[in-house]
């Protein structure tokens, strides 16, 4: 049985063998009619492999071909490139931004990264990073691209710092390859220039490699966001102003409520002979006469005439000496009708207070009698249309 099954799978191998031959021979003499077949056995086999090898590679190729052309370059004729270094650590972790420093030679009047280094979203560029396992940054996030200038010979030279992050998906240490990036170069004239970095390997290392048993860490918390709310923000803003106002006119107010208020006038002042013959009527209703105070009478007497004449004539009468007293009253303009009257009395009033002359009882009445009549002597006539003023020392009487 062992042997028939041997002589069996032989006889098989055997058929399959001339069938292949015949299929290889009829696909010789169809791509070579003319030639013989003994001598387009080998070297037709031979070209029939080279075909399929170069195949074979051109498929090979072709990926990298594509990967290594996401970025073409663009230079005007005649234009030389611009010199560029490149510095990429070879190590870096997962999820850490690596800074990728290139260092641009380039003419005067050119600038790099006029509108700022960005990647379309959609483009080749774009695709071959994320094929990469690699992203850039956005640079409004606060990590975008760096420059610094400066001149030196003839030119300038531009230092770019760029950041990536490899993102590789499989965990562990892996060995990614960041692809050609584009730099862009604006001339003076406003033309722009497209270069292109060269690829550069990194070893990148799991965040976690060095950490014994390591255990998935969940995302934080969402914290709180807070958003300017404009409306609250006027609302409040106006409420606190009209506070403001409200207190100063607050203020204002009671201010002007506890301002001194201007007194009303006083009342016109009483005609001086009313005030004299009132305090005469005073005097003798107190009967200092009949309590024996003769002096003292005389005295009260004399001091309410002095004040009365005073009053009238414009000075002050309890203040004056007699001299003083008489000298003005003899300058009044109509004179005084009773101006000897008025001597005689201040003579004896002034023996009374200052040589100690006493009175006698009828003196005292005498004296009351005397003051009173001067008194009404001197009041003024009653006028038609105007009030009665006292008149002043050279005045009208």
């Amino acid at each position: 049985m062992i042997r028939r099954s041997k002589a069996s799978r032989r006889t098989l191998l055997g058929v399959l063998l001339l069938c292949g031959v015949g299929s290889h021979a009829a696909a010789q003499d169809a791509a070579a009619p003319d030639a013989g077949a003994a001598e387009a056995g080998a070297p037709e086999t031979g070209s029939a492999a080279a075909p399929s090898g170069a195949a074979v590679q051109d498929a090979a190729v072709t990926p990298q071909r594509e990967k290594s052309a996401t970025c073409v370059e663009h230079l005007p004729a005649g234009k030389e490139r611009p010199t560029l270094s490149e510095s990429l650590p070879n190590n870096g972790v997962s999820g850490h931004a690596l800074a990728f420093t290139i260092v641009v030679k380039h003419g005067r009047g050119e600038t790099l990264l006029p509108g700022g280094f960005r990647l379309q979203g959609g483009g080749d560029e774009a695709r071959a990073l994320a094929r990469s396992e690699f992203m850039i940054p956005h640079p409004d996030g606060g990590a975008g691209p760096k420059l610094s200038t400066k001149e030196v010979g003839d030119g300038s030279e531009t230092t770019v710092e760029l950041f990536v992050v490899p993102l590789p998906k499989k965990p562990g240490r892996n060995t990614l390859t960041l692809p050609p990036l584009p730099i862009a170069v604006q001339r003076a004239s406003g033309e722009v220039l497209t270069i292109c970095t060269r690829p550069h390997e990194v070893i990148v290392e799991d965040p976690i490699a060095n950490t014994p048993d390591a255990k998935p860490k969940f995302n934080p918390e969402p914290r709180r966001q807070q958003e300017v709310w404009t409306t609250a923000k006027n609302v409040a803003l106006g409420a606190l102003v009209a506070a403001v106002v409200a207190i100063l006119v607050a203020l204002l107010m009671s201010r002007f409520l506890k301002r001194e208020k201007p007194k009303p006038p006083p009342p016109p002042p009483r005609p001086p002979w009313e005030v004299a013959l009132e305090a005469l009527a005073d005097l003798e209703h107190q009967d200092l006469v009949a309590r024996e105070r003769l002096v003292e009478h005389y005295e009260r007497v004399s001091d309410v005439l002095r004040e009365y004449c005073g009053d009238r004539y414009g000075f002050d009468g309890l203040e004056s000496t007699t001299r003083e007293m008489l000298g003005i009253l003899r300058r009044v303009i109509p004179p005084i009708p009773a101006l000897d009257e008025i001597e005689k009395f201040m003579r004896r009033a002034d023996l009374v207070k200052f040589a100690r002359l006493t009175p006698d009882a009828e003196e005292c009445g005498n004296a009351l009698a005397e003051a009173r009549s001067i008194i009404e002597r001197t009041v003024p006539p009653p006028l038609p249309s105007a009030q009665r003023q006292p008149a002043s020392a050279g005045g009208k009487s």
